[in-house]
């Protein structure tokens, strides 16, 4: 297992996420609501939904916010969301994916079109860049939850993949079809994850200059500002140094 961080950059910046909460809970919502209408409303016997409902309550989400959102999956003419992804390249020849829920396919096109054109991109045709990456489990600790050895021992014994340790946190990796089990055993040993998730994890990384990494942190900003857009992945690596330059 590894035990070098660096998470905080191959995914959009929790910062940002921070600042843009009300927008956070409304994705949120999204995903409880389509989670709850392709399987059961019940948290328990529908993982995706657990997974929904556990990311909304790390982030604070109010309980009856998520109530209404699992009540509005089984409410008559509700919005009907599908799942779309698109895959592009960014400034510096970054591979992004970008994850959708939309219940209008042509305008959420339109909008990730526009973000990528606006901000030295060009979104690619389907598989573009998915390639390079390969489809895991996601578990986010904050680092009060222990210190590298404690949750790399834990990871193990959970059955992880790979962890990366960093001063923000650590970021364990499982296969995508042991995750709810490895975030089971991990809860007993560290408790609450931050965040439990399938994610999109790059097999190379990019280092960006300052130049690039400033367009491209803008344009990762404006498709996360689309209401139809749920993650940003990509495979870039930005050193500390800009990152504090760019603020």
């Amino acid at each position: 297992m590894a035990g070098h961080s660096k998470f905080k950059n191959i995914m959009h910046r929790k910062g940002a996420q921070d600042k843009k909460r009300s927008a956070q809970f409304s994705k949120l919502s999204r995903e409880i609501t389509v989670a709850a209408k392709m399987g059961t409303p019940d948290p328990d016997m529908n993982p995706r939904l657990r997974l929904a409902v556990n990311n909304a309550k790390a982030l604070s989400m109010p309980k009856d916010n998520i109530q209404r959102a699992i009540d509005k999956a089984a409410a008559a003419g509700g919005e009907d969301y599908e799942e779309v992804r698109y895959e592009g390249y960014g400034p510096g020849g970054v591979a992004l994916i970008v994850e959708a829920l939309t219940d209008n396919r042509n305008r959420t096109a339109t909008n990730v079109r526009t973000a990528f054109s606006k901000n030295g991109g060009n979104l690619g045709a389907s598989g573009a860049v998915s390639h390079g990456f390969e489809r895991l489990g996601l578990i986010e600790y904050p680092a009060s939850a222990g210190d590298e050895d404690k949750v790399l021992e834990a990871a193990i014994e959970a059955g992880a993949d790979d962890v990366e340790s960093g001063e923000e946190g650590h970021s364990i990796w499982t296969q995508m079809e042991a995750l709810h089990e490895v975030a089971g055993a991990l809860e007993a040993a560290l408790g609450e994850a931050e965040s439990v998730k399938l994610a999109w994890k790059p097999n190379l990384t990019v280092d960006l200059g300052e130049g690039d990494a400033s367009t491209l942190l803008k344009l990762v900003d404006a498709l996360e500002d689309d209401d139809d857009v749920q993650t940003v992945w990509g495979n870039y690596e930005v050193s500390d140094e800009i990152m504090e330059k760019l603020g």
